[in-house]
């Protein structure tokens, strides 16, 4: 593998269309992932309860066996292209979700007019999620530790379910199962920089070391007490 130049803290559009057309190209035909995908991985990625090293990651990408690159100059171009797109990522969910801006927004397709009517059938989402989960399962104990200590990591991973499947599970099974809307999509897609940053605060948190309260010196019980009292500490503030 060639190493990469210095990649772009973000792509442009034009880089996005571009890396968009590789996949198409490269990994869709093979099972591997297209643009939407890779979003939803690399964001899953960048708030991992553990480090996945970039090897592992991009291995994923392609399908079950790695491209053959027509040169060494596009084999860097896409190296370029996909570190550029993790970099974009990872300043996602840095930001937060206040004010995001364009360049950062998690890329989806969405119809031409999100607002209008549209048939619930559209799945808008669905490959998103499908890259997030396919994310996680490179690091499937870890991540499974979170869920059973957080009920809030819980009900994200049941709202990229609903993506992914197009279905809502009810609480209670008799209630049964119910397909969702594309409104209801919306408002998943919506609140994914939320959920993107609520989870990258929680690894921050998780992964800083907690640094256990000194405990004070205490002098030895027949030392002179520090208070200056001239007597002994068993016999002064020790007692």
């Amino acid at each position: 593998m060639t190493s990469p130049k210095t990649p772009p803290t973000y792509l442009s559009d034009e880089q996005i269309e571009r890396l968009g057309d590789l996949l198409d190209l490269r990994a869709v035909p093979f099972q591997g992932f297209n643009l939407e995908a890779l979003d939803g991985y690399l964001s899953a990625l960048a708030v991992s309860p553990d480090v996945v090293p970039a090897h592992e990651w991009q291995a994923q990408i392609w399908g079950p066996k790695p491209p053959r690159w027509e040169t060494t100059e596009e084999e860097q171009e896409v190296q370029e292209l996909l570190l550029g797109h993790w970099n974009g990522c990872v300043a996602r969910v840095r930001h937060g979700n206040e004010d995001l801006p364009e360049h950062l927004s998690p890329l989806l397709w969405l119809p031409e007019d999100p607002e209008a009517e549209q048939p619930d059938e559209l799945d808008v989402g669905r490959d998103w999620a499908f890259g997030f989960f396919r994310a996680v399962e490179l690091r499937d104990t870890a991540w499974q530790a979170w869920l059973e200590d957080n009920d809030w990591i819980d009900e994200i991973f049941a709202l990229l379910e609903q993506l992914a499947t197009g279905e809502i599970i009810p609480e209670d099974a008799a209630d049964g199962v119910s397909k969702i809307s594309y409104r209801e999509r919306m408002e998943i897609v919506a609140s994914l920089p939320g959920m993107l940053a609520d989870l990258h605060q929680f690894r921050i948190e998780a992964l800083t070391p907690r640094v256990p309260a000194k405990r004070a010196d205490v002098p030895d019980r027949n030392a002179p007490c520090p208070c200056g009292s001239g007597k002994k500490y068993k016999k002064c503030h020790g007692a």
